[in-house]
């Protein structure tokens, strides 16, 4: 009889263990893979119908077009128009993918609300504005609101995207699609919320990899939105525990990029009233693993600059005052002044005269490499130009000549004008704008201003 061999039996055993655990994993990930399949598959019978086609809205319902019966529904018959013609303005959707969605997937755009009555699936993501004091305009949500009560059936849900402070969609909006259509709210209709998370002219993180909050109105409405929104998106969602939840997620995200990007601007201030050059602070500081690189200036669009105001508004209701945001919101809607100021000051050192000088800007736009002009602090600074001089051009080959001219009264040129200027400012990093000889458009003694830090620094005069 051969002894017992202690040795072995561990061995044998160790080798038991560690293909029991190789099998747990191979069937914990074939699991993974056939949940993850499972998720991505089309929810059966869903008919969504998108109200508002922007920035927001028309990228998402192409998106879910190429799963789900889809219908864009829009006031502006001139927008839908161009739309169905295949061409979107705002340059979020490439017009060969629109058009594909068009004929290949029957996508439709109307302004028309008995085209949407059929769906089941509505979201809405109009904009959310300030009104001139900088408190929060619901209007566009409420009328949206409206709509939707107009065409809502039992057992259909309605999701909102826009950006709001908590509460908004259960204590504003809801109550206006019970009061239109005669319904109960988590009775006979239902509700999520999904924070868009569209960075116009953002052709890295499109709308199909943008990882998406989902919540809903009940646990099994919240798992059936999650489950609708996961089925087009590549990185999947995160579910909130509640509506509230979703609706605070999204709005401090802008609010925290609202916040650090203040604190490099009041930087900039500080290292320009001492002559050090801010970009190479940040720079050295860079150099720190932990260091968070961000740059100072102008602070506009439709997202940072408006949405921390819905929260600032809300706080305040609780009694709470948000001075830090509110400090931010201050000092990042100041700056477009405050470079005009200090590229004046320079011109003044350099023996520029101010008054009646040629000065071009270059862009007008939010942000680079986008049509997007709303609430551009480049206005800013040509309205404190304007005491001083009127001879003020604007150079942006992206923006719309007639749509500045609508929303500002100011009229820009898409081509680069070929004359003489005392002062340059390079106020947005377009493409375009990178190999420009801009000395070259300068009179002897001009001024170059770099707001964006994208020139080489011996080549301008001053930069942010």
């Amino acid at each position: 009889m051969n002894p017992v061999n202690p040795d072995s039996d561990k061995r044998l055993s160790t080798k038991q263990t560690r293909l029991s655990v190789g099998l747990s994993t191979f069937d914990l990930r074939l699991a993974t893979f056939f949940n993850f399949e499972e998720n991505k598959k089309p929810m059966k019978n869903i008919k969504i119908a998108v109200i508002g086609l922007g920035y927001v809205g028309l990228p998402l319902a192409r998106l879910f077009s190429t799963k789900y019966p889809t219908i864009g529904y829009d006031i502006n018959q001139s927008r839908v128009t161009r739309l169905m013609q295949g061409v979107d303005d705002t340059l979020e959707v490439e017009d060969n993918i629109l058009q594909e969605a068009i004929t290949k997937h029957g996508f439709l755009c109307t302004n028309e609300l008995e085209k949407i009555r059929d769906c089941n699936f509505y979201i809405i993501t109009v904009p959310t504005p300030v009104d001139k004091h900088n408190n929060p305009d619901l209007t566009p949500l409420y009328k949206a609101s409206e709509t939707v009560g107009k065409v809502i059936k039992k057992g259909d849900i309605v999701v909102y995207e826009s950006t709001v402070y908590p509460g908004v969609t259960e204590e504003e909006c809801l109550p206006v699609v019970e009061k239109v259509s005669g319904l109960i709210y988590n009775k006979d209709f239902f509700a999520g919320y999904s924070p868009e998370r569209i960075n116009p002219g953002d052709k890295e993180h499109t709308v199909e990899k943008i990882k998406k909050v989902t919540s809903g109105s009940t646990p099994e409405i919240a798992k059936k939105v999650d489950e609708v929104y996961n089925s087009v998106l590549i990185n999947g969602t995160h579910l909130a525990t509640s509506i509230k939840v979703a609706e605070a997620s999204k709005i401090i995200e802008n609010a925290q990029r609202d916040v650090n990007i203040a604190f490099m601007n009041e930087l900039a201030k500080i290292f320009n009233a001492m002559g050090i050059d801010t970009n190479d602070v940040i720079e050295a500081a860079a150099s720190k693993w932990n260091f968070i690189k961000l740059k100072p200036g102008l602070v506009g669009g439709h997202c940072i600059s408006v949405d921390p105001y819905y929260l600032i508004q809300k706080a305040q209701v609780y009694g709470v005052l948000p001075r830090i945001m509110s400090d931010a919101r201050r000092l990042n809607d100041n700056m477009g002044e405050y470079v005009a100021n200090r590229v004046m000051k320079l011109m003044n050192l350099k023996g520029v005269l101010v008054k009646d000088s040629k000065i071009l800007i270059l862009g007008v736009t939010f942000k680079e490499n986008c049509p997007d002009i709303r609430n551009t602090k480049v206005v800013d600074m040509v309205h404190t130009f304007e005491p001083y001089t009127k001879k003020i051009e604007i150079y942006d080959p992206w923006a719309s000549i007639e749509e500045v001219k609508h929303e500002y009264g100011l009229t820009i040129t898409n081509n680069l004008p070929n004359h003489k200027f005392d002062t340059i400012i390079l106020a947005v990093a377009h493409n375009e704008f990178l190999n420009l000889d801009l000395r070259s458009l300068l009179v002897e003694n001009g001024v170059l201003y770099d707001v964006k830090n994208i020139l080489p620094k011996e080549m301008v005069d001053g930069r942010l």
